[in-house]
């Protein structure tokens, strides 16, 4: 699939001023400042993270009343009930503040709420759970902040509820007695991009401040709190990246036993990166809830017995062996279904249904699409009556409005820019598709179904060294606003010893101005022919270290290709 090569933009001055004070390679200052990291002070914070830059837990609106609400309940022993959604986030908040309160409190409990016999977020079950048990006071975390009515609901019930959240409130916001979330309005805390574990996080230790009780406490839970910040997708910069940062050192030193567990159920024994929690810890997590029930996440995150977190672990490692099983399955048929569609060449969406498709990971299947064929995407399965999937959507493109614009053949929708919900009867099913096509073909920049590269730098062979690559290594934790420096290199020669390895990769052997480097790139045999003609490539890529039989090198990481320009 043909890519498009983004270069970057950046102040020539503002870079030559960074680099006279940290006295490092331009092309690192370069891309400190497209960061945003512009002076020596910025670069200090970056570089060299530390918890005493975490902000105070007491400038997020609300956060007096919620622990005071807290205290009160503990005082007049009180039943409280921790309530979480079914995905990485959301368990592992629940874990976090269950655990903490446990050790200061004895009447606690949790709830997840079942995927697919409550949905998303608050449900009415979940509160009539908390009525027939005794719960007057419910913390929901990762999720609440839209619940209006429901939670209007537990307090006619003489149950109240503090939130929270993370996501975009609504104008109107729900009847708690507090709502901790740094995006509501009137709250003044500076850091607005925290994670659902983030924001319960804070509350955790505003609560331990509040009882004297030593910090050590609350950072317990740090390691988990980068599990959820690795799969939410939330920016890595600021707040997020020094707790990403510390998380990740307990997860290297000291982790939980759940989170142990499922590392060495993986056969994880080399150094954690966020990449790592990314690709080993969330899909094990999000699997409980897609495959089955994501109570038992909680229940490893909380789990104090390594024997028992194994067994737990492993249930988690089936799901997620049931869930790729059906990810794959579905991804194949719905390519097949779109391959024999006679005019898919000329669609500017996709939109497949299958009824018996499990409607756990369409969302999934989605995704996996868009790898194929770049360009909007809903996956649709049955559900009950009803017909039920996902959207996601390419970059740039907002997918919610162009559903929203179709709405008036949906039963219900929900989403945001890049990814979505949707409901609808099965007599509407060719009529939406139509009129979602439609919009989209009217709507959307044609650049925009071209997958977009974003380069951070151009640089030569020469430059890449072991101290630059240390300095690289050292702006990890990599995630969105801060990923690992992708690079472009130009007019590179192949020395006639690359090869195709394994039918599908490139095992590159390049060479500019008499220096040689290999380098790797997968799924990338289609682009042998370009190497075979002696003339020059450009080559994006970034840089790796190889470890083979004890000896390191470092190796380009290859991820496009072209003749050279």
């Amino acid at each position: 699939m043909e890519k498009r090569w983004k270069l970057p933009v950046w102040n020539t001055e503002s870079v030559l001023q960074l680099q006279s004070s940290l006295k490092i390679n331009p092309v690192i200052c370069q891309i400190l400042v497209q960061r945003g990291i512009d002076t020596f002070e910025k670069a200090k914070h970056f570089f060299r993270p530390q918890l005493t830059d975490l902000h105070s837990p007491w400038l997020m609106k609300d956060m007096d009343i919620a622990v005071n609400r807290v205290l009160k309940a503990i005082q007049n022993n009180e039943k409280i009930l921790v309530y979480g959604d079914y995905d990485v986030d959301g368990t592992t908040s629940v874990a976090c503040m269950y655990s903490f309160l446990l050790s200061i409190y004895q009447h606690v409990d949790f709830y997840i709420p079942h995927r697919y016999k409550e949905g998303y977020g608050i449900s009415q079950q979940g509160i009539m759970y908390a009525k027939e048990h005794g719960f007057s006071l419910i913390i929901s975390l990762d999720c609440g902040i839209k619940s209006i009515e429901l939670i209007q609901y537990a307090k006619n019930l003489s149950i109240d509820f503090i939130v929270c959240d993370h996501h975009l409130p609504d104008n109107q916001l729900p009847p708690a007695i507090a709502i901790l979330n740094p995006k509501q309005p009137g709250c003044n805390y500076p850091y607005k991009e925290l994670c659902g574990c983030g924001v319960g996080f804070k509350f955790i230790t505003a609560i331990a401040n509040q009882l004297n009780l030593p910090d050590t406490l609350a950072f317990e839970y740090i390691d988990l709190v980068a599990c959820a910040i690795a799969a939410d997708i939330v920016p890595l910069t600021g707040e997020n990246r020094t707790l990403a940062y510390f998380g990740l050192k307990k997860v290297n030193e000291n982790p939980c036993i759940g989170i142990k567990a499922l590392l060495q159920l993986a056969g994880m024994q080399k150094e954690i990166h966020i990449n790592n929690l990314v690709f080993i810890i969330a899909p094990r997590v999000n699997a409980a809830g897609r495959m089955d029930d994501a109570k038992k996440a909680v229940q490893l995150f909380i789990e104090k017995d390594m024997q028992h977190a194994l067994q737990l672990a492993e249930m988690l490692h089936q799901d997620n062996s049931d869930r790729k099983e059906a990810d794959s399955t579905i991804t194949a048929e719905a390519l097949s279904l779109i391959e024999n569609d006679i005019n898919h060449n000329h669609k500017k969406t996709t939109v497949v249904y299958q009824e018996h498709w499990h409607k756990g990971v369409v969302g999934i299947v989605a995704s996996r699409l868009i790898e194929k064929h770049y360009r909007p995407t809903i996956v649709l399965t049955k559900s009950g009556e009803f017909i039920t999937g996902s959207a996601r959507s390419v970059s740039g493109f907002n997918l919610y409005e162009a559903i929203h614009a179709c709405k008036d053949y949906l039963m219900g929708y929900g989403g945001h820019f890049a990814a979505a919900g949707l409901t609808l009867k099965a007599e509407n099913l060719h009529a939406f598709s139509t009129a979602f096509e439609t919009v989209v073909h009217k709507t959307i920049d044609p650049s925009l179904l071209v997958p977009e590269i974003c380069i951070d730098a151009e640089i030569l062979l020469k430059d890449i060294t072991i101290g630059f690559y240390n300095i690289i290594c050292q702006m990890e934790p990599f995630g969105p606003e801060n990923m690992q420096p992708v690079f472009l290199i130009k007019n590179l020669i192949d020395t006639g010893y690359s090869k195709i390895v394994k039918e599908e990769h490139i095992r590159f052997v390049l060479q500019q101005n008499n220096q040689t480097i290999t380098g790797i790139g997968f799924n990338m045999a289609k682009n042998f022919t370009l190497l075979t003609n002696q003339k020059p490539i450009d080559v994006v890529c970034t840089i790796d270290l190889n470890e083979y039989m004890g000896e390191k090198k470092l190796q380009l990481k290859i991820i496009d290709i072209k003749p050279f320009t």
